[in-house]
């Protein structure tokens, strides 16, 4: 009934060299979350950064565009961090560039 001591002796190393083993693969699951996680939201968000701050060191006068507000308007002047919009005549509003959310077609807004 009882466990002869011999196989008690060789039960235990191979027990310790599951869990090394064990704690191994749960690492490596670990590495590989973060890798896929990398890939499917860290990656394309600074990819996102990137072209929105391509776009607004391309804003010019006269371009339309939309603001993260959902103001549309015309860009009468640029400063380094400010631009000033024509939403309706006579109207203007001034500002930062990082809340131009996307840039029209020519011709959108009448």
């Amino acid at each position: 009934m009882f466990i002869s001591s011999a196989f008690a002796q060789t039960a235990a190393p191979a027990a310790a060299a599951n869990t090394t083993g064990s704690s191994l693969q749960s690492l490596f699951f670990l590495g590989l979350m973060f890798v896929v996680l990398y890939f499917i939201m860290i990656r394309p968000q600074m990819k996102k950064q990137k072209e929105h701050k391509a776009m607004i060191d391309a804003l010019a006068k006269s371009d339309e565009v939309i603001t993260a507000g959902g103001i549309a308007g015309k860009v009468t002047a640029l400063t380094d961090s400010f631009v000033t919009l024509q939403i309706a005549s006579n109207v203007e509003v001034q500002m930062q560039r990082s809340a131009i959310m996307q840039v029209l077609p020519k011709g959108t807004i009448k």
